[in-house]
This record gives structure tokens, C-alpha cells and sequence, in this order.
């Protein structure tokens, strides 16, 4: 019986090694693929230039941008709330019925499709709110989006400290809040850092809510700048505006004949593949740099 168990575990760990490496050669393949495609159009012309009819000419400069500024506004809406919505769940509330209602619907909700999340974007906040296809619309529906992740992110990084620090703290006189502002969440802000810049990588990428609620995939102009040169020196005009994105760029021009414009496409990807690996790459630097500091 222990022989042929062993035969078994060693037969799924070649066809596990073998599934892995079939995963990981198709994807190499799409990479050079993407690579030998996309590689000859990226130069600085192509981040600087709007997008236009002639492939030669085209860039992804209100894309880019554009994406840049969503990506601010969801951040601005999913961190703090889902931090704090993880840390009150986890801290705070009561083990009950309707927290278990709560956990349930919050892993639920991080399973959805993007696309529901665009429908009920264009329901409440182009059509009932008035917001329109803008900035402020798009950030705040991909925040929506990954506010489950980020709650899910932060209980799992909070769950993962040590009861006995919350009881040492408690033994010194330190209250619930006192307990968890000077321990619980600096010892966690690591893991929380790492999956909520994981869900922005995935945010960054989604292209389904943004055509759902009217992205533009031909602009010719940018956003109002975030900063003014007056008091307050903040500029929130830029919330209105209408913008583009580069999930919808790349999405314009893979479905247009030319093969021109398909290569435009996988520059952008690449440009988009690029900015992915860099958040999570902060996300790895954030998480060694914060582990080093702490002290069990």
C-alpha cells in the first residue's frame, strides 16, 4: 500500500511539473510573440503622440494618461475604504450571522465579472447619478471592483499576526485601537500594501466596465492637469473629462485590418504588460523593505 502510494504522488508530480510547464511555454511563446510584434514600434514618438488614423503616426499618450488618472481616482476610493472595511471585520466585528453574511457576499463579490460591475456602473452612475462617461465614473467603478480584493487582502495580512502580540498589548493597559493602530497594522501593512497593489495591477487592465460605461477609443486631447499654479493648487476638472485607456486603445486597434495598427496593439500591451510587472515589483520591494523592520 505505501508503494503504490508513492507511485501515485510521483505520477501527479510529473503531470503536475508537466501542466507547468506546458502553461509556462505557451505563455513564453505569446510573450516573444507579443515582443517580436510589438518591439519595433515602441519609441518615444509612440508615448507622446495621440492616436490617428495613419498606424505611423499613432501613440498612446491620452491612453496612457488617461490610465494614469483612473488609476488615482479608484485608488483614492478602494485603499482607505477597504483597508478599514478589512480591519473593523476582522478586529472589531462580532463573530454573528450577518458577519458571516457579510464575509460570504464579500468573497462572492470578489468572483464577479467585470462586466456585471460595468452594467451596474451605467445604471447608478451614468444614468441615475448623471456622472457620464468621465474619469470619475471610470475610477469609480473599477474601484468598486477591487474593493472586495482589497477587504479579502487586508483580513488575510491581519489574520496572519500572532494572537499573543494583541495579548501582550492588552496585558500593558493598551486599548482595542491602541492595539491595533500601534501593532496590528503596522505589523500587517506589508501584506496589505501587497494585495492592494496586486488589485490595482488587476484594475489596470480591465477593459469591459470601461467600454460598458462609454470610454472613448479615439481622443485627440488630455484631461484638465490635477495640480493648479493657484490656491487650493488642486484642480478637480479633471474628473469630468472624458478619456480614453490603454485596455481600450489596444482594443480600437487590434480590430482595425491594418496589420500596422495591430502592431500599435502590441506595443501598447507591452506598455501595459510593463506597468503591471512594475506594480508588483513595488509590491515585492514594499513588502521585503516593511518585513525587515519588524521584529517578532
Amino acid at each position: 500500500m505505501i508503494a503504490r502510494r508513492k507511485r501515485t504522488d510521483a505520477v501527479f508530480a510529473v503531470l503536475g511539473a508537466i501542466s507547468i510547464l506546458i502553461g509556462l511555454g505557451v505563455l513564453v511563446i505569446l510573450l516573444i510573440d507579443l515582443l517580436r510584434t510589438g518591439m519595433p514600434r515602441l519609441s518615444w514618438e509612440f508615448f507622446t503622440s495621440f492616436p490617428s488614423r495613419r498606424p505611423a503616426q499613432a501613440g498612446i499618450l491620452s491612453a496612457w494618461v488617461g490610465s494614469m488618472l483612473i488609476m488615482l481616482v479608484t485608488m483614492i476610493c478602494a485603499l482607505p475604504l477597504g483597508v478599514a472595511a478589512g480591519v473593523y471585520l476582522e478586529e472589531y466585528a462580532r463573530k454573528t450571522k450577518l458577519s458571516a453574511i457579510i464575509e460570504i457576499n464579500i468573497a462572492n463579490l470578489a468572483g464577479v465579472p467585470s462586466i456585471v460591475w460595468g452594467l451596474m456602473a451605467l445604471g447608478v452612475f451614468v444614468h441615475q447619478f448623471h456622472f457620464g462617461p468621465t474619469i470619475k465614473t471610470a475610477g469609480l467603478t473599477l474601484g468598486l471592483l477591487v474593493l472586495p480584493i482589497v477587504i479579502i487582502a487586508t483580513r488575510e495580512a491581519i489574520r496572519a499576526i500572532p494572537q499573543n502580540i494583541r495579548e501582550a498589548s492588552y496585558a500593558c493597559g493598551a486599548t482595542r485601537w491602541q492595539t491595533t493602530w500601534y501593532h496590528i497594522i503596522p505589523y500587517s501593512m506589508s501584506g496589505i500594501l501587497t494585495g492592494s497593489i496586486i488589485a490595482m495591477s488587476r484594475a489596470i487592465g480591465e477593459t469591459a466596465p470601461l467600454i460598458t460605461i462609454g470610454a472613448l477609443s479615439y481622443i485627440s486631447f488630455l484631461p484638465e492637469s490635477p495640480f493648479s499654479r493657484e490656491f487650493p493648487f488642486i484642480n478637480f476638472q479633471w474628473l469630468d473629462s472624458g478619456y480614453a485607456a490603454l485596455p481600450i486603445q489596444m482594443f480600437n486597434w487590434v480590430g482595425r485590418p491594418d496589420r500596422k495598427f495591430q502592431q500599435n496593439a502590441a506595443a501598447a500591451g507591452i506598455v501595459l504588460i510593463l506597468l503591471t510587472m512594475s506594480m508588483n515589483a513595488i509590491a515585492i520591494f514594499l513588502r521585503y523593505k516593511l518585513r525587515k523592520r519588524i521584529h517578532w
